[in-house]
């Protein structure tokens, strides 16, 4: 082969896993290095974008005739905040249950498991601020009208089905999936978007718990006084959490770095 053709087919291969988890662990790198102020921001941002996933599956479901068939499309608007918080390279919480891990895992310290507690716990807060942010203008009525409200709360309310258990149970898979879009972006080599809306698709049309997102509808259910504080908080935001956080971290990211960990060089990274 030339060295032309050579070229063609390294541009062509995928990366091999162990190439995959060094792009993953340098951006989990940086991220833990991120100042405070850009972590808030960029959270707070990441909680209002996912907060379209909500609002266009409600705007689907009230354009849809009541067929079995419509939860197929209105199930797509999920999509859209994604889309918005991944591509926009906005802090989001399931993300970092893998991309912020991988710096840990690599180097198992008590300064990286630091940084990663600083950086979960500032992201975790500026995205449910978001959502409520954006749950109190829904509430009343300032970016919607009563009809879209009222597609809202109907979406909102399938959260109501599961007990607290239930919750975490299906916050499991929604945190594996998230993490896997991390894992398989660096691959994508322009079909990110697809992979996202294909990925986000499935946690939609499975009934999967995401703690961002179900927060959202958690706080809209509270403002509107169909559920208590604690029942939001205990039954929807809580159970969530820690079903993606044992996805994300506990199966995905733990799978992830034990697939290559025999292949790094223990150097590596420092």
């Amino acid at each position: 082969m030339t060295e032309e053709e050579v070229d063609s087919v390294d541009e062509r291969r995928s990366g091999s896993p162990k190439v995959v988890h060094e792009v993953i662990r340098l951006q989990g790198d940086e991220e833990l290095g991120r100042p405070l102020a850009s972590l808030i921001f960029s959270g707070f941002a990441a909680g209002v974008g996912l907060s379209a996933s909500i609002l266009a599956e409600a705007f689907l479901q009230e354009k849809l005739p009541k067929e079995p068939w419509a939860e197929l499309i209105s199930s797509l608007g999920y999509s859209v905040g994604y889309v918005i918080v991944i591509l926009g390279n906005l802090q989001l919480f399931t993300e970092n249950t893998v991309t912020a891990v991988l710096p840990l895992a690599t180097h198992p310290t008590r300064r990286n498991l630091a940084r990663l507690l600083r950086l979960w716990v500032t992201v975790l807060i500026a995205n449910l601020i978001g959502t409520f942010f954006v749950a109190l203008l829904v509430a009343h009525q300032i970016i919607v009208g009563p009809e879209q409200l009222s597609a809202t709360l109907e979406v909102s309310r399938s959260l109501l089905r599961h007990d607290a258990m239930t919750t975490l149970m299906l916050g499991m898979p929604a945190g594996f999936l998230v993490a896997s879009i991390a894992w398989i972006l660096p691959n994508a080599r322009g079909s990110e978007f697809w992979v996202i809306v294909l990925i986000t698709y499935v946690i939609a049309l499975g009934g999967f718990s995401h703690v961002v997102a179900g927060s959202g509808e958690a706080w809209l259910l509270w403002l509107q006084g169909e559920v208590g504080l604690s029942d939001a908080i205990g039954r929807i935001v809580l159970p969530s959490l820690l079903g993606n956080i044992i996805g994300g971290t506990g199966l995905f990211a733990v799978l992830a770095h034990g697939q290559v960990h025999g292949e790094l060089d223990p150097d590596e990274g420092e």
